[in-house]
């Protein structure tokens, strides 16, 4: 994992024993296992540590409606309303599910409408990640747009065999990644697009806990490989955690 057997802050723990029950009992379920700490603790990990390159040297502490006012709380945050929005989200799954545009602004609003005033609207600011570019922001109402009608609307509603929904999960993984609509967390609303992709046909939600730091190199370049529509990384990596 990226965090590994990194040990529990003290702001962790408060956070985890005092709400993490009140959330869903699905989240008492996952944590026996330690999924669920371990992905808290990832959070709070990528947000301290693999920041974004901003303009004018802006603060990583977003202005926030909770009045939060540090990285730790505020990835716990996050971390719960991205949670919530997954289970939500899951519990509404059918087979007439259409992920578009509206839906994906659906899961971040879903996600962060209880911490930031910008959940599910696109970003205004350009930003970059140890030196790669994600897409302008003045034009990302015109590609998102792009991608839509050329990737999100061709998608089948049912597939013949997993290989070609593993291609179609990398293709649309790795071409929202590399637009980075959002301020914050396009990530995590990547990651449950996918899972969402996977339960439609009868899957289980894709490992991403197996990607730790050597694989996690693979995942960064095939974000910057699906720029130049290039997926075959991306697919490699969708094909490893790919629920049996």
């Amino acid at each position: 994992m990226l965090i590994g057997s990194r040990p529990l802050t003290t702001d962790a723990e408060k956070w985890f024993a005092d709400d993490c029950s009140s959330v869903c009992p699905l989240l008492l379920k996952t944590s026996v296992n330690g999924w669920y700490v371990r992905n808290v603790l990832n959070v709070v990990y990528l947000r301290l540590y693999m920041k974004y390159d901003l303009p004018n040297n802006q603060s990583e502490i977003l202005p926030n409606l909770l009045g939060l006012n540090s990285i730790e709380k505020i990835a716990l945050s996050e971390f719960e309303g991205f949670l919530k929005a997954e289970i939500l989200l899951s519990e509404k799954l059918t087979h007439k599910t259409k992920f578009d545009v509206s839906y994906i602004l659906k899961i971040h609003k879903l996600a962060l409408k209880h911490l930031y005033s910008f959940a599910g609207n696109y970003r205004d600011v350009n930003m970059s990640k140890g030196g790669f570019p994600f897409a302008a922001s003045r034009f990302l109402p015109e590609t998102m747009k792009s991608f839509e009608l050329e990737i999100l609307s061709k998608l089948p509603n049912t597939y013949e065999n997993k290989e070609g929904l593993i291609k179609d999960i990398a293709k649309v993984h790795g071409e929202l990644l590399f637009i980075h609509p959002f301020r914050e967390g396009n990530g995590r609303t990547a990651r449950i697009l996918a899972n969402l992709m996977s339960r439609k046909q009868g899957y289980d939600s894709l490992k991403f806990e197996l990607i730790n730091e050597e694989v996690f190199k693979n995942y960064v370049l095939g974000v910057q490989m699906s720029a130049d529509k290039n997926y075959k990384k991306m697919e490699d990596l969708i094909r490893f955690i790919f629920p049996n």
